[in-house]
């Protein structure tokens, strides 16, 4: 299940609210793009800024809106245990197939606090976790030897490493036998060439079809279109974090048509500028692809 192209869908929103008829489309793109699986409620989902009735409601609605075609995982993560556990067990019974839990932010724990918070809320969940690394947003790095520790307990499943660091990766895949995915869609060709078994992408909201592609191509040992595919995404893969995520993604999603690019506070609507380059990025690839096709 957490293998292959699995993507972070935003949240949409209108007017301070959640855009249901964007957040319809946008799953269903998904599905039939290729994607194997759906994050709802990461970071890229607005997460922090979503209250307690939204993020259920977001949850039960991509789980609804999915229908069993691709199983949901739900972004779970807080700074606070207790919270963690209260959500994943509530996403659990929405009918998740799986959480995603975020190293705690803002306190800071040490890896004894580390071992501590993601084995409590393992052995309180009823679904298997993927344990979210992602130091240059929470602050703190989780150590490889203390993943190998953790993929030890029977309900932590998979990785999702967004340390950029291509040693921890490769500490990581020889210490255990723990599946590891690739955490920022520029890494996912090297990422995967290093034992990763897909990405949990921001792009795949824009391009799914290729960002699937690009992980089937990887998978199966295609590394010479893999690299083509690679290169033809990477201006789009830039654009696509110039500024803080989800900002450019939401406004890459209103030029095709999906919502309206609003951010909730403290993010911004994208700078003119980002969207110029999105334009680019994205005039460019659709012109690569028709030329392919040619």
């Amino acid at each position: 299940m957490f293998e292959g192209s699995i993507v972070a869908l935003v949240t949409p929103f209108r007017n301070g609210g959640i855009d249901r008829e964007a957040l319809a489309v946008l799953v269903e793109r998904q599905v039939v793009g290729g994607t194997t699986a759906l994050v709802a409620c990461g970071t890229t989902g607005e997460a922090p800024t979503l209250t307690e009735h939204e993020h259920a409601e977001v949850i039960a609605t991509v789980v609804r809106l999915a229908r069993g075609r691709v199983p949901v995982i739900a972004g779970t993560g807080t700074y606070d245990t207790a919270e963690t556990i209260r959500r994943t067990q509530a996403a659990a019974a929405a009918g998740c197939r799986g959480a995603m839990i975020v190293t705690p932010y803002y306190n800071k724990p040490t890896v004894r606090g580390l071992r501590a918070h993601f084995l409590a809320v393992a052995d309180a969940s009823s679904i298997p976790l993927i344990v979210y690394n992602i130091p240059g947003r929470t602050g703190t790095r989780i150590p490889p030897t203390l993943i190998a520790e953790l993929a030890r307990h029977p309900r932590i499943a998979a990785l999702k490493d967004a340390t950029g660091s291509a040693s921890d990766c490769m500490d990581v895949a020889e210490l255990c036998d723990l599946t590891i995915l690739a955490g920022d869609d520029a890494l996912t060709l090297p990422w995967m060439a290093m034992g990763a078994k897909g990405i949990v992408s921001v792009a795949g909201n824009v391009v799914p079809d290729e960002i699937a592609t690009l992980v089937r191509e990887a998978a199966k040992g295609d590394f010479t279109a893999a690299r083509r595919r690679h290169y033809r995404l990477l201006p789009l893969w830039k654009a696509l974090f110039v500024e803080s995520n989800p900002v450019p993604v939401k406004a890459a999603l209103a030029l095709q048509g999906i919502g309206n690019g609003e951010v909730r506070l403290p993010l911004v609507a994208a700078e003119a500028t980002t969207i110029e380059l999105l334009k680019k990025a994205l005039a460019a690839l659709h012109g690569a692809s028709a030329g392919s096709a040619g």
